[in-house]
């Protein structure tokens, strides 16, 4: 079972700046395909940035040009950098790693709301 402490998340005014991170244990993080989700209420879950062992990245539509995601290995940490933050981005971010088909292992969440 993964190990999941996130952090970063918060209150922040339309066009600012946060930094999410999760740290995860319990797995050898670097040989693991990992990333984030969001959930705004009354919506479904939606992929928002995904990471994979060898560095590679994907990102939603909406979030390409403001959002930067990354991993350090040695601390076993990913990160989402959030620029340019518009009150659409508002909901709970979830951090996730991916040990095999289908199997998920999701972090407790952080909320971000995006408000002046």
């Amino acid at each position: 079972q993964v190990q999941f402490v996130e952090s970063g998340g918060g209150l922040v005014q339309p066009g600012g700046s946060l930094r999410l991170s999760c740290a995860a244990s319990r797995i050898i993080f670097r040989l693991y395909d990992m990333g984030w989700y969001r959930q705004a209420d009354g919506k479904p879950r939606e992929l928002v940035a995904g990471i994979n062992r060898i560095g590679g990245t994907n990102y939603a539509d909406s979030v390409k040009g403001r959002f930067t995601i990354s991993r350090d290995n040695a601390k076993n940490t990913m990160y989402l950098q959030m620029k340019s933050l518009k009150p659409e981005d508002t909901a709970v971010y979830y951090c996730y790693v991916r040990l095999g088909v289908g199997d998920f292992n999701w972090g407790q969440g952080t909320q971000v709301t995006v408000s002046s």
